[in-house]
């Protein structure tokens, strides 16, 4: 469904035109994590040249739509510009954009420049719209991919009266309205060091395997109906440096994938009731989201078609203290991968899917 102000097939063309062109520009301007100045520039003159007053902080781009009420909650489109390293397996120089059977190859094209230039392109399409419901404001952010400091969480505090986010995520334009929260912990066994030779009833490897084995096999209570259930992981495991001396420490790492049915805290602290070994947790910050079913926004995005699901995956929507949704073009299974790519059907789907959607709410 397409609203009556884009029946015109040349609107679409123009929207879609502008965003192939930014998207290519990204590519060709490498940004990985805490080097994305030179995109945000790229950014910056995008909206300038469309007559857009824009904002800078740090290597955050954002920007208002021109008839701002500060009387009047504000709708937020918010996704990130910076990139993962670029997979070993390439074979395309990830910076150097190729367009060829209807998709466009690039590091950053899935994930999550594809979300980046149609929310782009729908922003510019309300900027200078009257009498909408919410404002609507666009924040264009760094450091994503390794959930830093310096993105919108260091930006969110400037936004004003943020009522709404959506953030843009390759979820083929679907609705990811529970997300799961990171929690990263990094556990320690103590035992006895010793000669390999002799007897020893205080082996901190055999010990920790005992107490992993019992907290990766554990049951939480509580299961998310979108989410499913808490997810703990070994990631890390290290003890020994010989083979005749038996260690008086293991080191591990888990990584738990936490649902909306409980906070990071309440997991670490069920978890360490749980286990011997000594725990410490790396953050707290990255919770999980979720949106009600009923709320305005997906309800529009399930009138026209979109599902609903739980996200296994983070973003900044962990470090977005209000109601958000996560949805964008693109597929999930395409991130970080190599000869990264995005369909150019997918950005126009997602530039009239997202004003499709934003109409029935603004």
């Amino acid at each position: 469904m397409i609203t009556k102000e884009l029946k015109s097939v040349n609107q679409i063309d123009e929207l879609l035109d502008n965003a192939a062109k930014l998207l290519k520009k990204m590519i060709a301007t490498p940004s990985l994590s805490k080097e994305e100045y030179d995109v945000s520039l790229v950014i910056e003159s995008f909206f300038k040249e469309k007559g857009v007053v824009i904002n800078r902080y740090k290597n955050n781009i954002w920007a208002t739509n021109k008839n701002f009420d500060a009387s009047k909650p504000s709708i937020l489109l918010n996704t990130h510009h910076d990139t993962v390293k670029p997979n070993k397996a390439y074979t395309m120089d990830p910076f150097i954009p190729v367009e060829k059977d209807g998709k466009i190859f690039g590091l950053g094209s899935n994930d999550a420049g594809a979300s980046l230039v149609a929310m782009s392109q729908v922003f510019l399409h309300f900027y200078e719209k009257e009498n909408l419901s919410h404002n609507l404001i666009i924040a264009l952010t760094a450091e994503e991919e390794i959930s830093g400091v310096d993105g919108i969480e260091a930006l969110f505090p400037q936004l004003p009266n943020v009522e709404l986010a959506i953030v843009g995520e390759p979820t083929k334009m679907n609705l990811a309205i529970a997300e799961k929260g990171l929690l990263v912990i990094d556990g320690e066994m103590q035992g006895t060091a010793s000669h390999a030779a002799h007897p020893n009833d205080d082996n901190a490897i055999v010990k920790c395997m005992a107490d992993l084995q019992h907290i990766l096999n554990y049951k939480f209570e509580k299961t998310s109906e979108y989410l499913g259930d808490v997810k703990v992981t070994l990631t890390v495991i290290n003890a020994g440096t010989q083979h005749n001396v038996v260690p008086e420490k293991c080191n591990f790492t888990l990584d738990v994938r936490v649902t909306d049915e409980y906070s990071n805290k309440e997991v670490f602290d069920i978890i360490q009731s749980e286990m011997k070994s000594t725990l410490t947790p790396r953050s707290f910050r990255l919770n999980s989201s979720k949106i009600e079913i009923a709320h305005p926004f997906v309800q529009a995005g399930l009138a026209l078609g979109r599902t609903t699901y739980g996200s296994p995956t983070s973003s900044d929507q962990a470090i977005i203290p209000c109601t958000s949704v996560k949805m964008g073009p693109g597929d999930s299974l395409r991130s970080h991968t190599a000869d990264e790519f995005i369909y150019i059907a997918e950005i126009k789907n997602g530039i009239e899917i997202y004003i499709n959607i934003l109409e029935q709410v603004l």
